[in-house]
């Protein structure tokens, strides 16, 4: 697909973390984001774009363009370091993008693109398993999966008793290289600004032959993630706009996104089912000290859209943003934990570590030396009408926002709105049809792989086709942390463990009730025994382990 000088289509992916559904311009927010505006005004707005439920498992779905399971991520890193016995030796779960799968960036990059990455990673913490490892020329990394938006960790100087996930070596790479956070990050460092100014900064410093290869990027934030941190002027401008509650917001988000028409009129919103206690039953300091922190979400937002607008602004200057497939999307829902709870740093917790290394007054809340997240209550706003949030396999934990454009593509230039479904495992082959690269078969750089999942979204974006996956033949699954569900045209099965669901198999209509309010299983017994056939084809193919947490040895993030 060369244009007109001859030249293959370069491509552009941006990943955002933990972005919710409704929460940037083109999806109905109050949050300026005009970068994110001009891209879907030129591009397309994805309403049933699916990942999985969280960070790396996505990831690995991204660049393989297979299932999570398959993939290396069946499970997250960090889960598995804590049940270790339990996913022991499991292909699959090896908790780094795994050598069974030829990755996105090893198949362009042996095609002759330059490949460039800056960002999170979270598929592997060691060189052999690094951006630069698998595929990516050029590349700044950060290996976790979260951390200070200001390189603001003094908890990673006390090592007596952090256990080994959280010491502070060998967690930033530029290039081949690891890097000392200490020294060689500068310290004018803010993650959004430092991640797409490499990018840029990457284009720029390209050779005069590098000049002449179509490139790759991937520019993947850690923003809007936890901590919550963002330049202090930017949360000034969001001040009193979340003064009434995330109720009320979800309420103005939903109306704006069925005036755009990326949501239904009439259709029933999940109820807000959240654990920690309602706007009415907190005091006013408790209000006070919520609205600042989505305030400061807002910021991060925010200052996200003005450096994807950098970036895009450097491919107009040099003549190569109409040549460049940009995608942009999250990795997942909204995060909805309540994070002083997780027990991410072994005997110390995440509440004494924030307690002792963090200043979290009111005042403070946004700043280099704050550590907080926003809890569940304005998650379930972003990702409304949908059910759940980040981890869950309802449609709140894995329908995502995403915008693709290329001005060659009628479908993808039009600033219009599809509800056709996809899955970021259709991203890879999306990108080698439009490459004019061949499938790699079932050997890739000498070893066994297996094939991809996904579908190419060329024929629907060139509207060669009137969907991306035949209908009724589009059987994708999903398994994170026991949570389940299987979906086969409109038709969705879900399992949740107590308490977040039943315990057993339910079943929705997604057409009729986006929400997943209405449980059919009792009403349509065919459709669901149907899906639960599907979901033991799902099982087999993929490898994935079915897991019930909490009742037997595997524990819990």
């Amino acid at each position: 697909m060369a244009n007109k000088e001859g030249k293959q289509p370069n491509f552009l992916i941006i990943v955002a973390d933990d972005l919710g559904f409704s929460d940037t311009g083109p999806y109905g927010s109050e949050i300026s984001t005009p970068s994110l505006d001009r891209l879907a005004k030129d591009g397309l707005r994805m309403t049933d774009f699916h990942t999985a439920a969280a960070c790396s498992p996505t990831r690995a779905m991204l660049f393989s363009g297979t299932d999570n399971h398959i993939a290396g991520l069946g499970q997250m890193a960090e889960f598995l370091v804590k049940n270790k016995e339990e996913f022991k030796d499991k292909p699959g779960y090896e908790g780094f993008l795994n050598f069974r799968i030829a990755a996105m960036p090893e198949i362009l990059q042996d095609a002759g693109y330059l490949t460039i990455f800056s960002g999170k990673w979270h598929l592997g913490m060691t060189a052999e398993t690094s951006p630069s490892s698998r595929g990516f020329t050029k590349s700044f990394s950060y290996l976790p999966g979260a951390g200070s938006h200001y390189n603001f960790e003094p908890q990673f100087d006390y090592t007596n008793r952090l256990p080994p996930v959280l010491q502070s070596g060998g967690f930033w790479m530029d290039g081949l290289n690891f890097i000392n956070r200490q020294t060689d990050i500068p310290d004018s460092f803010y993650s959004t600004d430092y991640f797409a100014d490499r990018v840029i900064d990457f284009l720029d410093k390209r050779t005069e032959e590098e000049k002449q290869q179509p490139f790759f990027a991937c520019l993947a934030f850690t923003a809007p993630h936890w901590p919550l941190q963002a330049p202090q002027d930017i949360v000034a401008k969001y001040k009193g706009f979340y003064d009434d509650g995330p109720e009320q917001l979800r309420l103005r988000r939903v109306h704006q996104l069925q005036k755009l028409g990326l949501v239904p009129e009439g259709i029933e919103p999940a109820p807000m089912n959240a654990q920690t206690p309602g706007w009415a039953d907190m005091t006013a300091e408790e209000r006070a000290i919520s609205a600042k922190k989505m305030e400061v979400y807002a910021a991060m937002v925010d200052r996200m859209d003005t450096k994807i607008g950098h970036v895009l602004d450097k491919l107009e200057s040099t003549g190569e943003l109409d040549n460049t497939m940009v995608v942009f999307m999250s990795d997942n829902g909204a995060e909805g934990a309540i994070i002083e709870s997780l027990p991410l740093a072994g005997s110390l917790g995440m509440a004494n570590i924030i307690a002792r290394w963090y200043d979290n007054r009111i005042e403070n809340i946004g700043a280099y030396n704050s550590f907080v997240g926003y809890g569940d209550q304005w998650a379930l706003a972003a990702t409304a009408p949908s059910r759940g949030f980040k981890t869950w396999s309802t449609e709140g934990g894995i329908r995502c926002p995403c915008i693709v454009r290329f001005p060659r593509f009628s479908r993808a230039s039009s600033g219009n709105y599809t509800h056709e479904f996809g899955t970021v495992m259709d991203i890879l082959p999306t990108l080698l049809e439009m490459a004019n690269i061949p499938s790699v078969g079932k050997s890739f750089r000498g070893r066994d792989v297996m094939p991809v999942r996904g579908k190419s979204w060329v024929p629907y974006l060139s509207a060669a086709a009137e969907n991306i996956h035949p209908t009724g033949q589009d059987i994708t699954g999903w398994e994170l942390f026991g949570m389940r569900a299987i979906r086969r045209g409109d038709w969705k099965a879900v399992y949740l463990p107590e308490p977040k669901g039943k315990g057993q198999w339910e079943l929705y209509n997604l057409v009729r009730d986006p929400g997943e309010v209405n449980d059919l299983a009792e009403q349509d017994v065919d459709i669901l025994n149907q899906l639960l056939a599907d979901w033991e084809v799902y099982i087999a193919e993929t490898g994935a382990i079915e897991i019930n947490l909490g009742k037997n040895t595997v524990k819990g993030l």
